[in-house]
């Protein structure tokens, strides 16, 4: 059994496949197809001794139950908007009735700060540590590395290795910076944002799905996930469409799918 599973727990930009208000085409292939749906973005990173999340999106409880996950070891964050912070009370709940101690919580100095400010009632169950542009943290076996990205200010992409595996995850982003692009250049796996399908409306936060794969061959990367899709936003993309027109890149592109795993 491999060392270190890799899961996208949930892939979706904001609001999600389906939205509750949306009856586009895509929207409409997810209400009839559950494998087209999408939950607010967040990976997890499971090994021999512990479990770490990246983020804590609005439906992280119903993914930790998909998954069959009883305990959260560390916290990652790559920055505080809602739809990758808003499940973080569900860690309360988990430190008050079985961990009974403050959980061991990454991100952005700014990051953090915007944290115990919208979750202040909470911060005695969050052991928080700062990391800086660049700055490593290693737990059960795995080096995370933390790489300025393009969106909010304090934003990261994970840099996320193992003896076998170099693995960059960066749920938002638009064109990476320079230097974080050559810390990433030729990895194995590339998970990274691609919102929106063919234009790109705030390419200062964002990728499209045609600009995330661009950058992503420009990298050298060997596989490449699309995640952070809202499949509705600008001009609607069924799923199968999607697959469809990937057919092109050989299985070296994927749409990233809620609950995908494989070993790092």
């Amino acid at each position: 059994m491999a060392e270190h599973i890799f899961t996208f727990m949930g892939t979706g930009a904001g609001c999600g496949v389906p939205a509750f208000f949306c009856d586009c085409p895509a929207c409409e292939e997810a209400r009839a197809n559950p494998a087209a749906r999408r939950g607010d973005c967040g990976v997890m990173v499971r090994g021999k001794v512990g479990t770490v999340l990246i983020d804590t999106p609005p439906d992280v409880r119903h993914q930790l139950i998909r998954e069959d996950v009883r305990e959260i070891d560390e916290l990652l964050f790559t920055h505080c908007h809602s739809d990758h912070v808003s499940g973080l009370c569900e860690m309360e709940y988990m430190m008050q009735l079985r961990t009974r101690y403050a959980i061991p919580t990454y991100g952005s100095a700014i990051t953090l700060n915007e944290i115990n400010t919208e979750f202040h009632y909470m911060s005695y169950a969050l052991d928080e540590h700062v990391l800086e542009p660049f700055d490593t943290h290693e737990f059960d076996g795995v080096r995370y590395t933390a790489l300025p990205v393009t969106h909010a200010a304090g934003t990261y992409g994970y840099l996320i290795e193992t003896p076998e595996t170099r693995l960059f995850y960066a749920s938002d982003t638009g064109r990476l910076p320079a230097e974080t692009a050559e810390r990433i250049r030729g990895v194995d796996v590339l998970a990274m944002d691609a919102t929106y399908w063919k234009s790109c409306p705030a390419p200062q936060a964002h990728h499209c799905v045609q600009d995330c794969i661009e950058e992503g061959l420009e990298l050298g990367a060997k596989k490449i996930y699309l995640t952070h899709m809202a499949m509705h936003y600008v001009e609607p993309i069924t799923l199968a469409e999607l697959n469809e027109w990937l057919k092109q890149f050989n299985g070296r592109v994927e749409a990233a799918s809620d609950g995908l795993s494989f070993a790092i």
